[in-house]
């Protein structure tokens, strides 16, 4: 595909209009008010497939809880997992708590100014470094994130779904880009995808570049972004065990730290194989994962939870632990814990509903 080029003139008016349209329309965040590189990394991973209002919250529990960068290298990971809880998207966290100490060991503690530092640092990919970099620093680095694909894509009508056309699209970032005042810039063009050029129902008469808009010039602009063909999400069907013994204690394990929802706790079980009842599996899987007997019992919940690649939904059952001492064969620990310490371990937001219907259960149904 060849590069679409903007004249000189047509860059000029797409930056004076975007720029007092973000001085009219842009949103107050807390680490726009208080722009340190620290709060700008911060809220950037956050951001990363999440959406402001649910950032919101987190990102100021989280400035209390680690609020500079020593103080997160130094906290123990489950403390920041726990943090992050209900956030989703996991890796995120350790690959902060990870650049956190690495910052601390290779930068003394300064958060580094040159992209090919940022760029190294875990978790942190081409647009996010241009984001933290422009708004940190004012450097003219470009960014590519879901609003600005979108804008970039409606703008010169993208003939071909976003992902076909990455380099096309960081080039137009590139053009854009008002090198005079990069930080205010690419607030603003994400600023512009988030509250105007939404993914449905874009507020067109609004924006400040619908006069270049191809898309809305073509009143087309319903079909673009293109999108891309997809398969149906796997479905996972889970049989999930709470486990009691006779001290009124549940067993527990955390996942290995790296993959899916690395290093949180979880409720054993494992996936239904063809032909299986769900206490069938939930006794096979128990074996083969803590190498103990367990009686199944009453079910509980069943809880469905979408991930970004597949479906699953989780077919909980008390279960009483007849024989065997539990071995972590394929977790990192296991512990025995009361239904009011749950509280104190980081769980996957699914699990969340389980503890919830435990609760519910605790005065009416015994183990």
């Amino acid at each position: 595909m060849t590069s679409k080029q903007f004249s000189q003139a047509q860059r000029q008016r797409l930056r004076r209009s975007l720029l007092e349209w973000y001085g009219q329309q842009g949103r107050s965040l807390p680490w726009r008010e208080e722009p340190t590189p620290y709060r700008i990394w911060i809220s950037e991973v956050m951001l990363q497939q999440t959406q402001v209002k649910t950032v919101l919250p987190y990102f100021e529990r989280w400035m209390q809880q680690f609020p500079d960068v020593q103080c997160l290298a130094q906290a123990d990971l489950q403390t920041v997992l726990k943090a992050w809880e209900g956030l989703g998207y996991y890796a995120r966290a350790r690959n902060l708590h990870r650049s956190a100490q690495e910052i601390c060991d290779r930068h003394h503690g300064k958060f580094p100014q040159t992209y090919d530092e940022v760029l190294a640092l875990p978790g942190i990919g081409r647009s996010t470094a241009g984001a933290i970099l422009s708004a940190a620093f004012g450097q003219a680095e470009p960014l590519l994130d879901g609003n600005v694909k979108r804008v970039l894509a409606r703008l010169v009508a993208l003939p071909v779904p976003p992902s076909k056309a990455l380099a096309h699209l960081w080039d137009l970032s590139s053009q854009v880009l008002d090198p005079q005042n990069p930080r205010d810039f690419n607030q603003a063009i994400m600023d512009l995808g988030a509250t105007c050029c939404t993914p449905k129902n874009p507020a067109c008469l609004l924006c400040p570049w619908r006069d270049d808009c191809q898309a809305y010039q073509t009143h087309t602009q319903s079909d673009f972004p293109m999108t891309e063909s997809r398969s149906p999400l796997p479905h996972k069907q889970i049989g999930v065990a709470v486990i009691w013994n006779d001290h009124q204690q549940i067993l527990i394990d955390r996942r290995p730290e790296e993959g899916l929802l690395g290093g949180l706790w979880e409720f054993p079980g494992g996936k239904l194989e063809a032909g299986e009842s769900y206490p069938d599996c939930i006794r096979r899987e128990i074996q083969e994962e803590l190498a103990i007997e367990v009686e199944v019992g009453e079910h509980l919940i069943t809880v469905s939870h979408a991930y970004s690649h597949f479906k699953v939904s989780l077919h909980v059952y008390h279960c009483r632990h007849l024989s065997g001492e539990p071995q972590a064969l394929e977790s990192q620990e296991i512990r025995w814990v009361t239904l009011e310490e749950l509280d104190e371990f980081p769980f996957p937001k699914a699990n969340s509903k389980i503890i919830a219907a435990l609760r519910e259960a605790q005065g009416t149904k015994s183990p």
